[in-house]
């Protein structure tokens, strides 16, 4: 991490989805509606929007939530399906991007810059980092190989 990064306490809702993704797999992801929406191996999405608020919603009702034409919600649905089939090496997805890191999460830490948060989705062998900023409205998602013991 950079020295500026300043290490953010999270909240009591926070702590308790961190609680439920520990021990889950990333399979996959989708930016809609200014959030990235982490599709787990366990049939939930982890929803992680700009200012670092997450919640935890199974993958069915977080897809019908969302405010996207029927046939988004349709090819979304069934790039979830062929992620749980066929794991990161699916094919043929139309909107979820597979997970850049094969990152079984042990820990999630959150990290701010000024307006700029860093969410570290820290993993056995490799971990997922997801920068947003929210003025911008720009998310980003990288893969850093490491093991957890060495953050």
């Amino acid at each position: 991490m950079d020295s500026e990064w300043i290490h953010q306490e999270t909240d009591n809702y926070s702590d308790h989805v961190i609680e439920h993704v520990k021990g889950t797999t990333v399979l996959g992801y989708f930016l809609a509606e200014e959030a990235i929406h982490l599709l787990l191996d366990i049939g939930f999405i982890l929803t992680i929007y700009a200012d670092a608020q997450m919640a935890l919603t199974i993958q069915s009702l977080c897809i019908s939530e969302l405010t996207l034409e029927d046939y988004v919600k349709a090819e979304l649905l069934n790039d979830i399906q062929l992620l749980h089939d066929e794991g990161r090496a699916a094919e043929g997805l139309a909107w979820i991007t597979p997970a850049p890191a094969d990152c079984l999460i042990t820990d999630v830490s959150i990290y701010a810059l000024d307006e700029r948060r860093r969410i570290m989705l820290t993993g056995e062998d490799e971990s997922i980092l997801v920068e947003t900023s929210p003025g911008e409205g720009d998310i980003n998602v990288e893969s850093l190989k490491f093991a957890a013991d060495t953050m």
